[in-house]
């Protein structure tokens, strides 16, 4: 096991990493940039560095002073956490080349997965079901538009390269085609540096599930079962509950069997999520693997009683898992709403400032993981997340009461934030029905 482990993040998942070393007997150093100088959390780590300036670029991005921090804090791995380089395979190259065990999956299992269009054919060879699309990359306008007659309007365009929704148009007739081709590869570019694209059939108002595994190096790997992640906006999650509701056994069974045989294909090692659109008639097909830990990744730790990072950790110390495929129980109902710095009456806007005031929910089957205190300081440089708030009960229907409950106690001044938007969500009649899809926020509440 390692002795000393960098994490390579901040805030939230920062603080998730630093608990995990701590219940693991690990020391723990943390690095921050010029605009998390006073982040709380720093103090709970045994060293912290100063890695840079705001700009992400020139810190959590940066990889050379990331690598410096680690040699000084003489480490023997590095945590990348979620966002910024955790999905990099050129970072985890650099830090096994370095002598620092990177913990994640291995860089080349990274590369291929990390290229939806590889990964695509990775799930074909697996025999693992995709969207009707494209056999490899759009090489011409005249290829798209020939393609996109011969599987159906609407179809997707997709970037091969990174996620987040960046890179994606709908196209519903050739003319939007034509304009979304152009649309997605200068953004695929600019996100990427990789312009390259390629299409898939759009499915109508799917639902997004998506499936935790692990792996370790010794040939195990195993499920932890489903979420369900329909409720987004602009491909970015709100809210994540496992079980997924209204999937009959049959589906849930054969979509974790799944990810499992195309992790196994990949060579694919430590936590990652397999995720699939699953169409009105329960019809599931792989979309792509995230190669890291998942934001929503307590979902699963609530209904499993498995701690996901935890387990990452001795993964990449090179333990084999500790339980077997049928050791993994599905207990209860897990809910996460994701409380970001945003502003949903100003089409989500962020809202960076000063937490004048911030009051936290409690009580039984309540579990709050965040970096925020009162008087914190959001910067405007990064991500906008401030908490996940998640309940765990043992029905749907207690967990969604549960949650109002939470919601309602949640208290937060100084900065806007989705809290509001939550409560409409939990008390709108589709949602208490699970009668969801990704579009159901579009439809419902967001402008432009």
């Amino acid at each position: 096991m390692f002795q000393r482990i960098l994490v390579a993040n901040r805030g939230e998942i920062a603080l998730r990493v630093i608990r995990a070393c701590r219940d693991l007997g690990i020391e723990v150093v943390a690095v921050f940039s010029d605009a998390d100088r006073d982040a709380p959390y720093l103090s709970l780590a045994d060293e912290a560095i100063c890695i840079g300036p705001a700009v992400a670029a020139e810190s959590y991005l940066n990889i050379p002073r990331i690598i410096s921090a680690a040699e000084i804090a003489d480490v023997d791995a590095i945590h990348p956490g979620y966002g910024f380089l955790s999905e990099n395979p050129h970072f985890a190259e650099v830090c096994r080349s370095c002598k620092i065990e990177f913990i994640g999956p291995p860089q080349e299992a990274m590369r291929r997965l990390g290229n939806k269009n590889e990964a695509r054919k990775m799930a074909q060879e697996a025999g693992v079901p995709v969207v009707p699309g494209s056999e490899g990359l759009i090489e011409s306008d005249a290829q798209a538009l020939q393609l996109a007659h011969a599987i159906g309007f609407p179809v997707l365009i997709k970037a091969a390269a990174g996620g987040g929704g960046r890179g994606m148009r709908v196209a519903r007739n050739d003319i939007s085609l034509h304009a979304g081709l152009k649309a997605a590869q200068q953004e695929a570019e600019k996100a990427f540096k990789d312009g390259s694209v390629y299409l898939e059939k759009y499915i109508e108002q799917p639902r997004h599930v998506e499936v935790q595994i692990l792996a370790d190096a010794h040939g195990n790997a195993v499920h932890l079962w489903e979420r369900d992640c329909s409720l987004q906006r602009r491909h970015q999650k709100l809210v994540e509950e496992s079980p997924a509701p209204n999937l009959s056994s049959a589906v849930r069974q054969e979509i974790c069997r799944c990810a499992v045989r195309l992790v196994k294909a990949a060579g694919y090692q430590n936590a990652g999520t397999c995720e699939f659109l699953v169409d009105k008639q329960h019809r599931f097909y792989f979309i792509e693997v995230n190669a890291r830990i998942q934001v929503e990744h307590p979902v699963t730790e609530l209904v499993t009683g498995i701690d996901l990072v935890r387990e990452q950790i001795r993964i990449a110390g090179g333990e084999p898992l500790g339980f077997k495929q049928e050791d993994i129980h599905h207990r209860g109902v897990a809910i996460e709403c994701r409380i970001n710095a945003e502003d949903p009456a100003a089409d989500f806007r962020p809202s960076p400032g000063v937490i004048s005031r911030w009051q936290v929910p409690g009580g039984p089957g309540v579990r709050l993981d965040t970096h925020v205190v009162p008087g914190y300081r959001v910067p405007p440089n990064y991500d906008s997340l401030l908490a996940k708030l998640l309940v765990y009960q043992p029905t749907r229907a207690l967990a969604l009461a549960c949650m109002r409950r939470a919601l309602a106690e949640f208290v937060v001044e100084g900065v806007k934030t989705t809290i509001p938007l939550h409560r409409e969500i939990f008390n709108h009649s589709s949602f208490i029905e699970a009668q969801v899809d990704t579009t159901f926020i579009e439809r419902n509440w967001q402008k432009g």
